[in-house]
């Protein structure tokens, strides 16, 4: 079983963002077995924060494998599904929808004030010293807090994602650099990337 340390070393720091990614993929493993080795296990995700890495490191899901799909909808919520051995897309599967609810302890006077000064641009001795004291506070509320304090779980039928798809790279006719074909537009008779497509 991968550790915090494990996702604080990969991220590059500690914040409290990662703490509630962590706790998540622990709870989603827990309740789904074993870290992922291919694609068995699916993480959907609904937003692009920290907690994205530590749900990859905790579960083995991973844009590589196909297995981590991103839906970018600005939510806190987490969906963990398994694939039935054998079975391609198409069919229902029992998933975990996990969405945060969790709420910090109510902050000081100061602590506020700091945060305001560090939102401008403050990267003072004493602002950065209260800023990483009020991130510390949070993280260990956070690892120490109970489940349902964290997020709400709910279980629901899911259509199964496709595994992940290898398909041919074409090269831009702009840009000359290559392009999924399946990502590939036209432009004056001639096959661009999307960049070069102006879309």
């Amino acid at each position: 079983m991968r550790k915090f340390k494990d996702v604080i070393s990969f991220h590059g720091h500690t914040c409290p963002g990662l703490a509630l990614g962590y706790r998540i993929a622990i709870f989603a493993l827990d309740k789904l077995g074993k870290r992922a080795v291919d694609e068995e296990l699916v993480a959907i995700v609904e937003n692009n924060s920290c907690a994205v890495d530590a749900v990859q490191v905790i579960t083995g899901c991973t844009f590589g494998k196909g297995n981590l799909i991103f839906r970018d909808y600005g939510k806190q919520v987490y969906t963990f599904l398994k694939r039935p051995s054998l079975e391609k897309g198409g069919k229902l599967t029992d998933a975990l929808r996990i969405s945060v609810k969790w709420k910090p302890s109510e902050e000081t006077e100061k602590e506020k004030y700091m945060w305001n000064r560090y939102m401008k641009g403050d990267r003072s001795d004493e602002v950065i010293e209260e800023v990483h004291r009020r991130k510390t506070r949070k993280i260990r509320e956070i690892l120490n807090a109970k489940e349902e304090e964290l997020f709400e779980v709910k279980k629901e039928k899911m259509k199964i994602p496709g595994e992940a798809r290898i398909l041919p790279s074409i090269t831009c006719a702009s840009c000359g650099q290559k392009v999924m074909e399946s990502r590939a537009r036209v432009k004056a008779g001639k096959i661009v990337c999307i960049p070069c497509s102006n879309e």
